[in-house]
């Protein structure tokens, strides 16, 4: 008998993933749930690979609340939206992955086949997440938000500002996150470090989101050519699960 994939909390997960979140409180609740879950996963437990970006996504999308909250941003519809849109990527991916589909993007994959092996570190598995959202999920979730919106990816409108205001929440959160990931030896080189490795990350992190509008824009123009859009999806999915790979490997590893 083949064991379940989330083991005794398969149907948890399953229950959970029944259904998309409609708004972006609903978004952190679900990223909430499912963190309790995946801690309880054996036999990692606490430090369950896809929990170390579970983490780090639940954070992010916190601060993104609390900006709705306090007016942060021009277009707040934008903005929600795009949460919105954003996590059912990531929740259809562990979905396919529950139901051992061939849909399941590789560049989610190459982080979900880790989860039963004890080599996967904190930093790079959060790391490997992240680059399958913003460099395979992120894309595509603007173009269907922009087209729901009946708007385009236009540079410097209100929404393309909105978006670059999340590179600042990231700014702001990848300190105390990263930090969150190291062991005691790491963390006295990121001391001698000083911010050098924070202004880095930073700088990464919002280059990647650069390149992720930019995704956005091309497959817009090809938006209503099935052919030409599955091209770039398959691009993209290929090029995330390169650098995934690559993320979870030992060199990898060292690199961060």
């Amino acid at each position: 008998m083949t064991e379940p994939v989330w083991g005794p909390v398969h149907q948890d997960i399953v229950g959970l993933l029944a259904d998309h979140p409609a708004d972006v409180p609903a978004v952190v609740d679900h990223l909430t749930k499912l963190q309790d879950l995946l801690v309880r996963l054996p036999p990692l437990e606490a430090s369950c690979p896809l929990a170390d970006f579970n983490k780090l996504y639940l954070t992010i999308t916190t601060s993104v609340l609390d900006g709705l909250y306090d007016d942060r941003f021009a277009d707040p519809a934008f903005l929600a939206r795009l949460d919105v849109e954003f996590a059912a990527r990531y929740f259809d991916a562990l979905r396919f992955w529950t139901e051992s589909s061939p849909s399941t993007p590789k560049a989610w994959a190459c982080l979900f086949q880790r989860m039963r092996g004890p080599d996967t570190r904190p930093l790079p598995s959060a790391a490997a997440g992240v680059n399958a959202h913003i460099n395979f999920d992120l894309p595509f979730a603007l173009v269907t938000t922009l087209e729901s919106l009946e708007s385009e990816p236009v540079d410097d409108s209100d929404q393309h500002r909105d978006y670059l205001e999340i590179n600042k929440i990231f700014a702001e959160r990848i300190p105390e996150l990263r930090r969150g990931y190291l062991d005691h030896w790491q963390l006295m080189i990121d001391m001698v470090n000083g911010d050098i490795d924070d202004w880095y990350q930073g700088e990464l992190v919002e280059y990647t989101r650069n390149v992720a509008w930019r995704n956005a824009q091309k497959i817009w123009r090809c938006r209503h050519d099935p052919e030409a859009r599955e091209c770039e999806r398959t691009r993209l999915d290929d090029n995330a699960a390169l650098l995934g790979r690559l993320l979870l490997s030992p060199l990898g590893a060292f690199l961060q």
